[in-house]
């Protein structure tokens, strides 16, 4: 198998308050790119629209640009920024630090799959 595709034709895209993902499936990967824009918060922008208290998705990403602050429910919390390769487990919000918008490359699959979809 030899398998192709290129984030300039994303399969999907979902739009969001303050923000949007790009998605891209393949055969044993889910791709997606999201782009938060300043003022983007998970609590605030998607958890109306996954009907979550916090974000469920687990992540597997690396940072392109801008800062984004990441609270965990057990409380453990810290900063990403452009460079940073990061693994995110499921029970968190995250919010834009700063007057750059934040564009994150995910990997782990959830986020192309599940991420700012209804339940």
């Amino acid at each position: 198998m030899f398998e192709v595709k290129t984030i300039d034709k994303p399969d999907e895209r979902r739009d969001f308050p303050r923000g949007h993902l790009e998605a891209v499936h393949m055969s044993g990967l889910d791709f997606a790119v999201g782009t938060f824009e300043p003022g983007w918060r998970w609590s605030e922008s998607v958890s109306p629209i996954a009907g979550t208290k916090s974000c469920e998705v687990h992540h597997n990403g690396y940072v392109v640009q801008g800062r984004m602050h990441i609270v965990m429910d057990e409380g453990g919390e810290g900063e990403l920024g452009p460079g940073d390769i990061f693994v995110v487990a499921p029970g968190h919000d995250a919010w834009v630090v700063g007057d750059e918008q934040c564009v994150v490359y995910d990997f782990a699959g959830g986020m192309a799959k599940d991420y700012a979809k209804g339940k």
